[in-house]
């Protein structure tokens, strides 16, 4: 049949250029989009999550050439997009989106809002029911992604994702259609790909024997061995003075709830502890106490919001306990709750790993800076003050969970996405092995009460800070080390022992505007102790990659040597740097 001119004009479509997505690290196909419009040469590809190689896991806005938007984090661009269709009014706006960014509670939100406003916005959905924890359709029960649409007054039609002619029409319909619409793309995780089909093992970097294995079923061997020759990178500093074995403090979170509820009869177990899992799992260590304990353990989806509002509600009540886990990152998105949970006087211990920067590939969206954002109860005659912990390493960690897990109120506990060294004395033994935690003391780790100065520090900044006061000691400048664990409390004690030192510099991987440094500047200040002051820590965005992060921002070893000289003007730089290690370098310098 003929179409009149008349009604081939009716559906001339004008559709703003850029797809956006929301969905993860499946965002990185923008890279792609990228090399197809000649923006990026391919080759690039082969630096994806390289650091300094502007191709973090997210893409960024700025950061490299053809990217057109910051995705963040997961689900949080269907709103912006709304404003997109708001700006536009005559033309389609496309978002790719998925069944986790959908869980979020803001694209609810989003979806009301385009259907009151008739926005002209169409998602296009891929939904293979596997998260991080598994299955939605087995640990959600209700969970729908079209009805739920459907139910804000959304249009939306499933269809099978590898029907390739049932999709085209999909979403050929969804384009033609005026107003929102939603095409919910039913797949399976990684299809066609060996012993992944299906499997939540697929939902993050592929493991590289199923990669190899992928392209050799395919004749592909020459791709399938330039995988195999990418070269594994490490931190080009080898050894750290006073560093013992590596080991990850967000998995002995995990070991140590399941140490300390073991102690509990089944039937009391129930009836006092709730744990609740933000699709996070072994990222969070929590997967250890749902294999041990599921009858207290709650797979709760990428929902962060009502998830701990529910961990309030169960603590509300006297003995008993909430434990909330999920990446530090994401706590930004809970303050209004936390607010209400200390209001509430809830027992709310959470714990928030991938804090800091350190082996952050996803770079700044991910980093995990803002910690003490949590600290924002005011002083009150009936509810406990919240309580903010960043361990030093995994001995370290086990004694916090152990001395906190069954105080009242909202204690919060960081820990980083990297492994940390054991903390060693001067003798070479682990440091917290054997040291019991006290609440709201500080640990003199190195020098003594007379020393030039201190470095004050904690988390992943501590063992780097070690390395750089043993050097500086070995070069005749004696310097102490404090780590400050429970980070939002003033040890009175420590603080008169460092404010009347000559100086004081405060290394840490927070954010320099909201993090330790202002904070114990100002405690000095209050006090009249008015040694030199300086602070290192995160302080721009981030350079992509793992190890590289650290460097980048400042707080590497070398970077604390420099700065410690800097403040004593009088001593001489590092003239042999030991074997292993970097010399002194400018702040902020990276390799």
């Amino acid at each position: 049949m003929k179409t009149s001119a008349r009604t081939r004009q009716k559906h001339v479509i004008a559709e703003v250029p850029t797809f956006f997505d929301e969905a993860g690290h499946r965002v990185a196909t923008q890279y792609l989009f990228a090399v197809l419009h000649g923006q990026i040469a391919v080759e690039r590809l082969f630096e994806y999550r390289v650091g300094h190689k502007a191709l973090p896991g997210h893409p960024e806005l700025g950061l490299t050439e053809g990217i057109a938007f910051s995705s963040g984090r997961l689900g949080h661009m269907w709103g912006h997009v709304n404003g997109v269709a708001l700006a536009e009014r005559e033309r389609l706006v496309c978002c790719f989106s998925s069944d986790g960014s959908q869980m979020e509670g803001n694209t609810a939100e989003a979806a009301r809002m385009a259907v009151a406003q008739q926005l002209n916005v169409k998602l296009f959905i891929d939904d293979n029911d596997t998260t991080i924890a598994g299955h939605p359709s087995s640990y959600m029960k209700g969970f729908n992604v079209g009805q739920t649409l459907q139910g804000h007054g959304l249009r939306s039609e499933d269809v099978q994702g590898e029907e390739l002619d049932a999709l085209y029409g999909a979403m050929r319909r969804a384009v033609l259609h005026d107003g929102p619409y939603a095409v919910v793309i039913k797949r399976s995780m990684c299809p066609g790909v060996r012993d992944l089909e299906g499997s939540n093992e697929g939902h993050d970097a592929m493991p590289l024997k199923h990669a190899v294995q992928y392209l050799q079923d395919r004749g592909l061997d020459k791709a399938a061995g330039l995988l195999q020759q990418v070269p594994k990178t490490k931190d080009p500093q080898e050894t750290y003075l006073g560093a013992g074995k590596f080991g990850a403090p967000r998995q002995v979170f995990g070991e140590s709830v399941v140490r300390i509820l073991k102690q509990l009869d089944a039937e009391t177990r129930k009836r006092q502890v709730l744990v609740i899992d933000n699709d996070l799992e072994g990222s969070c260590g929590l997967k250890k106490v749902g294999d041990a304990f599921p009858e207290v353990y709650v797979k709760g989806g990428i929902m962060e919001r009502s998830n701990f509002g529910a961990c309030g509600g169960f603590g509300s009540s006297s003995g008993r306990q909430a434990v909330f886990g999920t990446f530090a990152a994401f706590q930004e998105m809970i303050l209004s709750e936390v607010c209400m949970a200390r209001l509430n006087h809830c027992n709310v211990l959470c714990h928030f790993s991938h804090s800091g920067v350190d082996d952050m590939s996803d770079n700044t969206c991910h980093f995990g800076v803002n910690n003490f954002f949590s600290d924002l109860g005011l002083k009150s005659q009936h509810a406990p003050e919240i309580q903010l912990f960043f361990p030093a390493d995994v001995h370290q960690t086990a004694q916090v969970v152990d001395r906190i897990f069954w105080q009242s109120g909202l204690r919060f506990i960081y820990t980083t996405r990297s492994k940390v060294p054991e903390i060693l004395d001067e003798h070479g033994q682990p440091f917290f092995a054997e040291r019991k935690f006290e609440l709201g003391k500080d640990d003199l780790v190195l020098g003594d009460d007379h020393d030039a100065g201190y470095i004050v520090s904690y988390g992943d900044a501590l063992y780097r800070a070690l390395d750089a006061a043993r050097q500086l000691r070995l070069q005749g400048l004696k310097v102490g080390l404090v780590n400050k664990c429970h980070v939002n409390v003033v040890d009175e004690d420590m603080m008169e022992l460092i404010g009347k030192s000559q100086f004081v510099l405060v290394v840490e991987s927070q954010n320099l505007r909201t993090g330790l440094g202002l904070r114990l500047g100002t405690w000095l200040l209050e006090r009249q102790l008015t040694p030199r002051f300086a602070r290192l820590g995160t302080h721009r965005e981030g350079c992509g990659g793992t190890w590289e992060q650290a460097y980048y921002q400042g707080y590497d070893s070398g970077s604390i040597v420099a700065k410690v000289l800097e403040l004593n003007p009088g001593h001489s730089a590092l003239k042999e740097p030991i074997k292993g290690r970097a010399v002194a370098r400018p702040l902020g310098a990276h390799v």
